[in-house]
């Protein structure tokens, strides 16, 4: 039997300190870091399921939320930007012939409403349970299935090459900085959250914007989605329509260098 210093042997000497073993010392910080996991996990959970779905949940009820509150602001700041212009057209010291030019940028930043013949567009999923209409396609992947970004941006680019005068996304009018974007399967346009069907609405004349929609190339790629897998698509004439003046801001947003 050994009698080195650290042995537990009978012929250690009473009183004389053993020196920590490495195994010992790894253990504790073992034992140590599992309780603040623990810990961490419980003051994270606050006593609910941490493996339910319910923070996203959560999430998507706060887009919601803001999506309402960012359509209530747009309101407010065009009645308010209404009520300046008519406090400034009192008197205002322009003349005639600037009043007129004025009027015209307006009308073309999109900012006043427009009346005029229309048409609307209409996107929307297929049913989930789709399967292939035609015979030598394959059986739909979930992609397939719902409207995408390139699909809402390719009406409306058609309809613009159209000669629509001006264009309504869902109850937005679109200006000159307006970014027609998907996440997921929703819409966002302009700081609100749209979920399909998708309307998009043009002013301009029915016939040459109806011809403009036949004839994108993308337009027809997503009519083989829509004659295969049952996509939706409508094009309907609306007679005379008013689109909404664009009541957001108008300021540029911009990315900034890190200081």
């Amino acid at each position: 039997m050994s009698n080195s210093a650290d042995s537990p042997g009978m012929g250690s000497t009473p009183g004389r300190a053993r020196r920590f073993r490495p195994v010992r010392v790894l253990t504790v910080a073992v034992f140590a870091l599992a309780g603040l996991i623990f810990f961490t996990s419980f003051n994270t959970a606050k006593g609910t399921n941490i493996r339910t779905d319910a923070s996203l949940l959560k999430l998507s009820d706060l887009i919601q939320e803001r999506s309402h509150k960012n359509g209530q602001l747009d309101e407010s700041n065009g009645a308010l930007r209404d009520d300046v212009e008519s406090l400034a057209e009192r008197d205002d010291g322009r003349t005639k012939a600037e009043d007129a030019k004025l009027a015209a940028l307006e009308k073309n930043a999109g900012t006043q409403k427009l009346k005029g013949k229309a048409v609307t567009v209409t996107l929307n999923d297929a049913p989930p349970n789709a399967t292939a209409k035609l015979p030598g396609y394959p059986e739909p992947q979930p992609d397939y299935l719902v409207i995408h970004q390139q699909d809402l941006q390719a009406v409306v680019n058609a309809l613009w090459q159209g000669g629509a005068q001006g264009i309504k996304v869902m109850d937005q009018r679109l200006i000159s900085t307006s970014a027609v974007r998907c996440v997921g399967n929703t819409l966002i346009l302009q700081g609100r959250v749209y979920s399909p069907p998708y309307k998009i609405t043009a002013v301009g004349n029915p016939e040459k914007l109806q011809k403009a929609l036949a004839a994108s190339p993308a337009i027809q790629n997503y009519m083989v989605y829509v004659n295969v897998y049952g996509l939706g698509w409508k094009v309907e004439e609306n007679g005379t329509v008013t689109l909404p003046g664009y009541s957001g801001t108008v300021d540029l947003q911009y990315a900034k260098p890190v200081e």
